[in-house]
């Protein structure tokens, strides 16, 4: 039965990816019309009651532009509309053209450009200064989508580190102006799944997905799992140390939750087409899909990655990114469950503080990792490709209902989701040899 009767917040979200892609930066507010639009873009949040807003004031932005015109404008309009704003500075990018992932100094820059905000707005008190640097680092440096287009282990733990050294070194620079500032993490929640032989591989990843955390709570010390496997892969021991020298942990821990952020690592790649070969694991061969297509248990689901993040580390804990790029009775459903999830976990003892409807003016070309541009657009709250100016579509009456508490519409509760039917299996598994299981 769906209940209400949690302190859990409903916050809001805007798609504010400018990642790089060679020398192209695909930038998603210019793709939205949002910064041509901003006052009128946040009175529509406000008018579906949000209160909080991850809101971006992006390092790529600023430095293109030399100005504050858009930050200005977007935080004014916060202030004056009673949103509280969680300011992100970098989201999924690499900074400007002046550094990148692998630069030694963009630590440093990352900082410098975090005062600078904090100077200008010292009323601002949550900041995520990188969304999800695993992700992005991921994503640019081990897979070579992004700038600076790497494919090693050496290459993405260095892009991570330096990523999670800019989170401290802002954060410490921004507390110098506002020392209330809370730091609001957040990363891809997804568990791994796998094949029995590819068990090894896959707690070494369930122990990746812990690792930027780790570092930023200063819990890697020479007994931690992966001690070895960092150093092997070019870390010192002095930058590993360093994090435990300058703990900075997450006022909130953020997790980003999509159908598809579980994966399933499968070494049987005959069944597969070729182009899903291959992966991060080195020589071995294997499949890394998304465990909705092929695992019979499915996906894990919110309550058990708050639950995971809530007993390793016993800080609060959010949904800060929910979406679904799907028809509008499914992404009803997929939000309500989201929220269903963070408040049985709440009932469990865990300190979860919201859950964000993700995406508010939709997503461009995520379908393709935001590497070229082919128009691709997921509607989220507003449509923005339909009209001229944002439209509200079934989500906008439907995040009214859930902020005033309100008696959802029917289909938002049916059960007929399509990533709990059995239909969603794409490859057909062979039972006898799978793992099903996801270390806390």
């Amino acid at each position: 039965m769906f209940s209400w009767q949690s302190p859990v917040e409903v916050w809001g979200g805007l798609e504010c990816t400018i990642n790089r892609v060679d020398d192209i930066f695909f930038d998603q507010l210019a793709m939205s019309g949002h910064r041509q639009r901003v006052d009128h873009d946040l009175e529509l949040f406000a008018n579906l009651g949000l209160r909080t807003l991850r809101t971006p004031v992006l390092w790529e932005q600023f430095a293109k532009d030399n100005s504050w015109a858009y930050a200005d404008r977007c935080l004014r309009a916060c202030l004056r509309l009673g949103i509280d704003p969680v300011v992100g500075l970098v989201h999924h990018g690499s900074g400007p053209p002046t550094t990148n992932l692998l630069d030694p100094e963009f630590p440093e820059k990352l900082a410098a450009y975090g005062l600078e905000v904090a100077q200008r707005y010292p009323w601002v008190t949550d900041y995520t200064p990188v969304n999800e640097p695993q992700t992005t680092a991921r994503f640019a440096c081990l897979y070579g989508h992004w700038y600076p287009h790497h494919r090693s282990m050496r290459s993405h733990l260095r892009a991570l580190i330096n990523q999670l050294k800019g989170i401290v070194l802002a954060m410490e620079a921004i507390r110098s102006i506002q020392p209330e500032a809370r730091l609001i993490h957040t990363e891809d929640g997804g568990t791994t799944q796998s094949t029995r032989r590819l068990e090894s591989f896959r707690i070494e990843r369930e122990h990746r997905r812990w690792i930027g955390l780790d570092l930023l709570c200063g819990r890697v010390n020479r007994e931690h799992p992966l001690f070895l496997f960092l150093l092997t892969h070019g870390l010192s021991e002095k930058e590993i140390f360093w994090f435990a020298e300058r703990p900075c942990p997450p006022s909130i821990i953020g997790l980003n939750y999509y159908v598809t952020s579980d994966r399933f690592l499968d070494d049987r790649i005959e069944l597969y087409p070729p182009y899903l070969c291959g992966g991060d694991s080195g020589d071995e061969p294997l499949v890394d899909v998304e465990a909705v297509r092929v695992s019979p248990k499915g996906i894990a689901g919110a309550k058990t990655i708050l639950c995971q993040a809530w007993d390793r580390y016993h800080l609060p804990v959010a949904i800060t990114e929910a979406h679904l790029g799907c028809d509008s009775d499914q992404q009803m459903r997929w939000l309500a469950e989201i929220w269903q999830h963070a408040h049985e976990a709440y009932c469990l003892g865990v300190d979860v503080r919201s859950v964000t409807a993700w995406g508010l003016l939709g997503l461009f070309n995520w379908s393709n990792l935001c590497t070229r541009d082919t128009g691709a657009y997921e509607p989220g709250v507003y449509d923005v490709v339909s009209s001229r100016s944002p439209l509200e579509t079934p989500l906008a009456d439907f995040i009214k209902r859930m902020i005033k508490k309100e008696p959802l519409p029917r289909v938002a509760l049916s059960p007929e989701s399509w990533w709990h039917h059995s239909s969603r299996i794409l490859i057909a598994p062979d039972t006898g040899d799978l793992t099903h299981q996801s270390m806390g």
